[in-house]
């Protein structure tokens, strides 16, 4: 998403709110305002587009977003193993301590994205020069996007600040931390607004109110609120907004973006104009050496062992297998870098550091080095096994089971019989949702998190990375890892912050 020049109130670009005196500086007459910005349609386009950025990354790098916040997320979980690359030590070993450049880049970047979006709620509603509807769907993109970011904090750190305002003194920019239930809270009015204010249609990459409906029920998903997240994503459904496209892989080819099944991206491209750099590294992340790549981490051997059972009536592998790994089977092939073509498993198995790959995102879509893929958050196949794992807690599992059939059946896998409730419950977290969405940005983390802290079928983390034969396991602490410390930078700053458990 092309980043705007866009000076306003107070730059939050440090992380979390630290203190005024930092930003006194002389004024810069060349930069703009509050006096001379937020004055027309323009200005306010602009504020909401500088609010979808930080989903990238706070400073807009390729290599914070990857480098640091995928890593901060996805080294913990059961489905990647990292290369032995000296990336994110700290957090594959359970061994990190507060001040962790990964997580501390999450914290810094959904604030950011937080701070941005108050900004639009602040000062959008005086703009006189803009159209009504304009004006109402702009600002539920921003309820939109405050909603996401404080869903996101809260379920990688629990404990958090919830802010709703711009800051007007100095105790303002030292917060204390709210509840969750009042964080919860807060999203949920903001969704609710938002779905509200939302448009039917928009931008390719910003939200419409049926995002919102979906997100809406996500969060009561992870509530346990089974029936209101039934009542959510059968609305979903019955819009007829979403499908799943007929080919898995086109997800994930950077050829076929904001498409029928994507319900909310991460914008990327291949603009490199006055400075920008829209692209992102994912393609030579997961790419093997053999056909150009860094290979800084592989599927786990869990994930390909559930992968290779994911087949279809013939016994072979399912299209969702293959369009998520590259391995053993002659049929399997992935893109070599820099528009080198398509290379099989079997030209290269001599050269292959790893058995098993990932390739989804490995498409480069710039001239050969780095890729504009789009990123995605949430998919319509990642909606229809929420609402099938909450009818499944909901106690119809038969209705449950012909929604995990229909996202199998678009990649052949051999249909599903009858289950009881529980067995169908494994099946959906440990075999459907990993092999569907496996490596997809924050998902797997997430619903390990959620599963782990539930009232109804709780799994602690520490046993499913231990059944699923995880390195260093052992060391994870139940009770401590399952969220990251409150970071150093601003925990040493604002004295109002009390640490997370076992930090």
């Amino acid at each position: 998403m092309k980043k705007l020049s866009v000076i306003i109130l107070m730059i939050s670009s440090l992380g979390f709110y630290v203190g005024c005196s930092d930003f006194l500086e002389p004024e810069n007459q060349e930069e703009l305002t509050t006096e001379s910005f937020w004055l027309n349609e323009e200005h306010a386009k602009q504020g909401i587009i500088a609010t979808y950025a930080p989903l990238q990354a706070f400073d807009g790098s390729k290599w914070t977003f990857f480098e640091e916040m995928y890593i901060s997320l996805h080294w913990k979980s059961d489905d990647i193993l990292p290369a032995n690359t000296g990336y994110g030590n700290g957090i594959k070993s359970f061994t990190n301590g507060t001040d962790d450049v990964t997580f501390t880049s999450f914290w810094r970047s959904h604030y950011t994205g937080i701070f941005h979006a108050n900004q639009v709620l602040t000062f959008v509603p005086g703009i006189e020069n803009i159209d009504e509807s304009v004006r109402d769907g702009i600002l539920g993109e921003a309820h939109f996007l405050r909603a996401y970011y404080h869903f996101a904090l809260l379920n990688v750190f629990k404990n958090i600040p919830l802010i709703t305002k711009l800051p007007e003194n100095d105790d303002d920019f030292k917060p204390t931390q709210a509840t969750p239930e009042a964080v919860w809270a807060q999203i949920q009015s903001d969704l609710e607004e938002a779905e509200r204010l939302l448009p039917d249609e928009n931008d390719p990459g910003r939200v419409i109110n049926t995002t919102a409906t979906a997100y809406l029920g996500k969060i009561f998903l992870f509530q346990e609120r089974f029936s209101d997240a039934i009542a959510k994503f059968e609305a979903v459904i019955a819009s007829n907004k979403y499908d799943l496209v007929a080919a898995y892989e086109d997800n994930f080819t950077g050829l076929n973006e904001n498409n029928e099944e994507s319900i909310f991206e991460i914008q990327w491209s291949q603009d490199r104009s006055n400075g920008n750099d829209e692209r992102h590294p994912f393609d030579f992340e997961v790419t093997p050496e053999a056909l150009g790549g860094w290979e800084l981490y592989y599927p786990s051997e869990w994930l390909v062992s559930e992968m290779m059972t994911d087949v279809t009536s013939d016994g072979d592998p399912s299209d969702r297998v293959f369009g998520s790994i590259f391995f053993d089977h002659p049929q399997s092939e992935m893109k070599r870098t820099r528009n080198g073509g398509m290379a099989s498993y079997d030209e290269v198995r001599d050269n292959l550091l790893n058995p098993t790959y990932f390739k989804k995102y490995a498409n480069d879509t710039d001239d050969g080095f780095y890729t504009g893929n789009n990123i995605s958050l949430m998919r319509y196949a990642d909606l229809l096994l929420m609402h099938a794992e909450a009818l499944n807690e909901n106690g119809r599992n038969s209705e449950a089971l012909d929604f995990v059939n229909q996202v199998r059946a678009r990649s052949n896998a051999e249909a599903l019989g009858a289950m009881s409730q529980a067995d169908l419950r494994q099946q959906i977290r440990h075999h459907e949702r990993p092999v569907e969405l496996s490596m997809e940005y924050t998902i797997r983390w997430f619903d390990l998190y959620r599963w782990s802290k539930s009232s109804t079928a709780p799994e602690p983390i520490s046993t499913v990375l231990t059944n699923h034969q995880q390195p260093f396991a052992e060391n994870f602490v139940d009770g401590k890892h399952e969220i990251f410390p409150i970071p150093f930078f601003d925990i040493s700053r604002n004295e109002n912050l009390e640490q997370n458990p076992g930090y």
